[in-house]
């Protein structure tokens, strides 16, 4: 169930549909451009040539070599031997990619009881900010009372532009002092959010790089932090990745899977992209689903994360 409610129902949802393909445009057209290639007037014979090809042209989406050899053996499974159609291969590969990004649950985990806690972790430039103002916007406008916790306590105008946000969003805000422990924040703002009955505590942390030991050290402590305050928290640990980054996501993805505990990711910046199918290597390394995806830069330009549109709109025209 959506976390949100549709202010246009199925007007809304084709919207978004439309702006999701808008923005894996570019991955699409690379590895649409790529695999008509291998087609003639006629159709082309899925033969081990045709697959060897196929599978190259898969790898230069970003989706790494295990998920480009599960699509090309869904497409030699369907029709090896056989006389086939560009849409065809399309199809086969869509179905399979909805199928191998389904097998996890994508909507937000909640509390059973007392506020939900969000943690929002990832590396400078990602997005990370403003992917938090998104999310928060879109709980506010379900009738969700919304805290967000200012935890980059290191940069000023990480705090000064959250701020902005929960102004023009309507939200209360936590915040420190420059250089504060941020632990103290995450504590400060779950504590308020109990007290006063919020829905949501969305907190933000410093960005930092998965290789900064003691960095990512602080995020533990900050999980320690929130989870004497609430029980079962945070409740959901999301890892901003920025799509243009293809392949380096990836070890994104590990460092802080390992230290932060993440359950899903925020793929942003998808609008600018060629390299959409990293979800697919993530999802298969990391079982971390993708729970959102960034497709713009505006306030309303984040979207749940649906399987089935996003391999429609990533292969079929």
């Amino acid at each position: 169930m959506a976390l949100w409610k549709s202010r246009s129902g199925d007007s809304e949802s084709s919207g978004l549909f439309a702006r999701l393909k808008a923005g894996l445009k570019t991955t699409r057209d690379l590895f649409g451009t790529d695999i008509r290639d291998l087609f003639k007037t006629d159709g082309a014979l899925v033969d081990e040539h045709f697959l060897s090809n196929l599978f190259e042209r898969l790898i230069r989406t970003d989706m790494g070599v295990g998920p480009a050899m599960t699509l090309r053996d869904q497409v030699a499974h369907d029709y090896r031997g056989r006389v086939v159609q560009l849409q065809d291969v399309l199809r086969s590969i869509s179905t399979q990619t909805e199928k191998m990004l389904s097998d996890q649950p994508v909507n937000l985990r909640r509390s059973g009881s007392g506020p939900t806690v969000i943690l929002v972790v990832g590396v400078n430039g990602s997005g990370k900010t403003t992917s938090i103002a998104k999310l928060a916007y879109n709980l506010h406008r379900a009738g969700n009372r919304v805290l967000l916790g200012a935890g980059d306590t290191f940069r000023a105008a990480a705090v000064e532009q959250l701020t902005i946000w929960a102004r023009r969003i309507g939200c209360e805000i936590v915040t420190g002092p420059p250089d504060a422990d941020p632990a103290s924040v995450a504590f400060r703002t779950t504590k308020l959010a109990t007290d006063e009955g919020f829905d949501f505590a969305v907190i933000d942390t410093a960005g930092r790089l998965q290789t900064q030991t003691h960095l990512m050290q602080q995020l533990d402590k900050i999980r320690r932090v929130v989870g004497k305050q609430i029980e079962g928290a945070p409740h959901e640990v999301l890892l901003v990745l920025d799509a243009t980054a293809g392949q380096n996501a990836i070890s994104q993805a590990r460092g802080f899977s390992e230290v932060a505990h993440c359950s899903g990711i925020i793929l942003t910046k998808l609008d600018g992209s060629a390299k959409g199918g990293v979800i697919l290597p993530i999802h298969e390394q990391f079982k971390l689903p993708v729970k959102f995806v960034g497709l713009g830069e505006g306030i309303e330009d984040l979207a749940e994360f649906d399987p089935a549109n996003f391999a429609r709109a990533l292969f079929e025209n």
